[in-house]
């Protein structure tokens, strides 16, 4: 399943972020939200596949193994506008599958 998730993942390019829950039904994973969080949080490869791009559905950014002030500024540097904690500019910084 971690492999689905991860190829699915490397569909979401720079500057677009996508949800846990986007994530869980693009590999038929319904309600699997948590699950897709564990699959991130295990991530063995965080530089090459992107989990930092997966935030919550209602814009929040998440957590992230290596601290949230790390993930905004990684977001920050891919263009996506990230303010108290919330991704900016919704609809536009949204991807989906």
């Amino acid at each position: 399943m971690e492999r689905r998730v991860y190829q699915k993942l490397l569909r979401v390019p720079k500057g677009k972020v996508t949800t846990y829950g986007d994530l869980a039904k693009a590999i038929n994973l319904p309600n699997g939200q948590r699950v897709i969080g564990r699959i991130m949080n295990k991530n063995p490869f965080p530089v090459i596949i992107p989990c930092h791009r997966v935030v919550k559905s209602d814009g929040k950014i998440g957590g992230y193994f290596y601290g949230e002030d790390v993930k905004t500024n990684m977001l920050s540097k891919e263009g996506i506008s990230v303010k108290s904690g919330k991704i900016q500019n919704w609809e536009k910084t949204v991807f989906r599958f």
